[in-house]
């Protein structure tokens, strides 16, 4: 049978498939619309298998907040390249994973693909944008953090490439408002300086011992005498921490002070005992875990 420029336009319009693919699909169902659909989305699977094995290192992360900061929520989607990335279906597709994740809470990427977005599965709606847009496209991680006694802030870095979770405890509410506009500076702090770890405490003695060594072999080398590499490689450690360690960064806005003092300058200033908890940091170009 003859199929019409506007069946394969309507169909298009619906699908988002190219023309030559609508005008294939409409010939093989014989002019049956739903089933020409029900071909593309299959001819989409395939396509969602052929680009599998591409890389996906550009894309989108956000961030949504609920029950008032007392939980925070981060997803990384990605896709191929920059262009997909701003697209309205891939936006929109994003938007829908954060809902999704918010609403329902899965355990992980898989639990979250078997879960209902809009009509469709979110694997099914996964798999039809791949086949409508002809990139690999994946959702590579997200987290729900939850504190009770506190607060969290997020901030998206310009562009939507990078994102921060920052949580303190001991946040009143009669401080909460007080406390967020530093909790914001702290979270871009983390988006700019890329700390390791939040305190001291919570580097892996293994990873400790590793930067000694080094630390220790260096000043051998350089013909310090053995009795004071010792103090060298701990001055060096305490250098690491003020890298590494959130807390002990010089704070980006007034590096006269550290994060540390900064939080301290509040609580004095407040009479309170805020404490800052955890950070999750995700960029798209981290290496995925």
């Amino acid at each position: 049978m003859s199929i019409s420029a506007s069946q394969v336009k309507e169909l298009r319009d619906k699908t988002g498939a190219g023309m030559m693919d609508c005008k294939k699909a409409l010939t093989e169902a014989n002019g049956d619309f739903e089933k020409a659909i029900e071909i593309l989305r299959k001819k989409g699977a395939s396509v969602a298998a052929k680009r599998a094995e591409r890389t996906a290192n550009e894309g989108t992360i956000l961030t949504k907040l609920l029950d008032g900061g007392k939980t925070g929520v981060m997803v990384e989607v990605n896709c191929e390249t920059d262009f997909v990335a701003n697209s309205d279906d891939f936006v929109n597709f994003g938007k829908m994973v954060l809902d999704v994740v918010c609403s329902q809470k899965p355990t992980d990427v898989e639990a979250l693909l078997q879960l209902k977005g809009n009509d469709l599965t979110v694997q099914e709606e996964l798999t039809n944008l791949i086949g409508k847009i002809g990139e690999k496209i994946e959702i590579s991680r997200f987290t729900i953090n939850n504190l009770e006694n506190g607060k969290i802030v997020d901030y998206v870095h310009h562009g939507s490439k990078l994102g921060v979770l920052l949580a303190a405890e001991n946040v009143e509410d009669g401080i909460a408002d007080k406390i967020e506009p530093v909790m914001k500076d702290i979270a871009m702090q983390v988006a700019a300086m890329k700390p390791g770890y939040l305190y001291r405490e919570e580097v892996p003695t293994d990873e400790i011992e590793k930067e000694l060594d080094i630390y220790k072999e260096i000043a051998r080398k350089e013909g310090k005498p053995e009795q004071v590499i010792e103090k060298i490689a701990q001055g060096k450690l305490n250098k690491f921490y003020e890298e590494t360690c959130l807390f002990e960064q010089a704070f980006v806005k007034d590096n006269s002070k550290s994060v540390g003092e900064l939080i301290s300058e509040f609580n004095k200033e407040n009479g309170t005992q805020v404490k800052l908890k955890f950070f999750r940091r995700f960029h798209l170009s981290d290496e995925k875990k």
